[in-house]
């Protein structure tokens, strides 16, 4: 029996299995997918009961028309190898398809029910078209007819500025492209040099479901609905039905009818305003006729203005004639009135009046000096009188017959034996001075009134 190295039985197994599945196809469920960093995707196939190792590297990984995920049942193409490394055989994967269109329509179904769920299709989001949009910016491939029936139709209806961002609109890559031809059209500053598009346009042409998965995917549809530009989605036929077209603000059968949604007909536009105009110059014509009637029938209601001003001219010459007599008759009973007070002014009389009034006022003059002498004496007297009564109502006239005033410490009179406590610091007022002293020992009651009347006056009844 001949003897091999592990290095010698690994190639041998690795010729015998290559050269007995040359190619294979493998359908199975896709499990622990990754992507490494150099490209190449690692995955594993599985069913019920087995598990296959798969490997796609970089170069054909762009050209798969489907993106792998974990769950997802695919039918692979490819051949088997082993990895001598370690030990364990792997199918090199060149194509993939789903395994079914139920499987792709399950898979759809519940990423549109997870999108729904974050509120991305709600139709509270999606905002009305702008009217008459001045920039246009479309999403689509640069070459096919797509663009070609978008740039047809607009001109026809309404010709507008156009910004194309060509995208790839199948296969590897498209879903990222579109992603970013969005995000790009919004990032588009209002006054820079590349004006900002009023509307989107995201078209495509028809094809299988599997075509137009790039416009199913995750990120293009929350791309549409976070948009701050209202966005037409035209992807497909009629009857195509993709994710995208939940999220986008309107929904176009075919890109020729997204450029009719987009833009009015300016024909139409023309004819409206032409009927318009017609309507406003008729309005005004009919509105000039009727007033123009009303100031005829006014005008038949007033008295001819040349007639009222004659005759408020000839009122005006008749005050004139009465203001100019008015005045000669005035002036005349005026001088008349004059030359008899001059007549009185005779110096003679003039100088009589004059000493008379200067009798009466010297006697008045000295009657009132008489009267202020003696109202002055008489109130210097009663003035000496109050301050005769003040002196004799001061509390130290008492003091000066034995009596004195007893003060607490904040200078305040004391009027009871209450509010003196033994050790009470208090200040003694007497006619000549005061004194600060000590209270000491218990307070005393007062002698009766009675008692007190029996016997001498005490000094406080004779204060009083």
């Amino acid at each position: 029996m001949p003897e091999f190295t592990v290095t010698e039985l690994s190639l041998k197994l690795k010729r015998s299995i290559e050269e007995s599945f040359g190619w294979v196809r493998v359908r199975g469920e896709i499990s622990g997918f990754k992507r490494a960093a150099s490209g190449h995707l690692y995955f594993a196939l599985k069913d019920a009961d087995s598990l296959l190792d798969a490997v796609c590297w970089k170069g054909q990984a762009a050209r798969l028309g489907v993106k792998p995920e974990d769950g997802m049942e695919v039918v692979c193409s490819g051949k088997l190898t082993s990895y001598p490394g370690r030990s364990k055989y792997q199918m090199v994967v060149e194509r993939m398809e789903l395994a079914g269109l139920g499987a792709l329509m399950a898979l759809l179904e519940q990423r549109k029910q997870k999108l729904a769920a974050e509120g991305l299709f709600a139709a509270e989001r999606k905002r009305p078209l702008p009217y008459l949009p001045r920039v246009i910016g479309v999403v689509t491939s640069p070459t096919g007819a797509v663009i070609r029936d978008i740039l047809h139709r607009l001109a026809d209806r309404f010709p507008t500025r156009v910004l194309v961002w060509p995208v790839l609109v199948q296969g590897e890559g498209a879903a990222d492209q579109v992603t970013r031809a969005i995000q790009g059209f919004n990032a588009l500053a209002p006054n820079g040099p590349v004006p900002r598009p009023d509307l989107l346009i995201v078209a495509r042409g028809g094809g299988s479901l599997e075509d137009l998965m790039a416009f199913n995917e995750e990120s293009v549809v929350r791309a549409a609905a976070a948009s701050a530009i209202p966005l037409i989605s035209a992807v497909g036929h009629e009857t195509d039905t993709t994710l995208i077209d939940y999220a986008s603000d309107r929904r176009a059968p075919t890109p020729t009818a997204a450029a009719e949604m987009a833009v009015p007909v300016r024909l139409d536009l023309l004819q409206t305003l032409a009927g318009l105009d017609e309507r406003l110059r008729r309005s005004v014509a009919r509105i000039a006729s009727d007033k123009r009637r009303q100031l005829d029938l006014l005008r038949r209601g007033l008295r001819d203005p040349r007639e009222q001003l004659a005759q408020l001219q000839q009122r005006f010459d008749d005050l004139a004639e009465r203001l100019r007599h008015a005045l000669r008759t005035g002036v005349a009973a005026k001088r008349a009135r004059m030359e008899v007070q001059f007549a009185k002014l005779q110096p003679k009389l003039l100088l009589r009046e004059t000493r008379d009034y200067r009798r009466q006022l010297d006697e008045r003059t000295q009657r009132l000096r008489r009267a202020t002498q003696q109202r002055t004496e008489l109130a210097a007297r009663a003035l000496q009188q109050q301050s005769k009564l003040l002196e004799s109502l001061s509390y130290r006239n008492v003091l000066a017959r034995g009596y004195a005033v007893i003060l607490d410490e904040q200078g305040r009179a004391v009027q009871g034996v209450a509010a003196l406590e033994t050790g009470a610091s208090v200040r003694i007022e007497l006619r000549d001075g005061s004194r600060n002293a000590i209270i000491e020992g218990e307070a005393s009651k007062p002698t009766s009134r009675k008692a007190a009347r029996s016997g001498a006056p005490t000094k406080q009844e004779e204060l009083f």
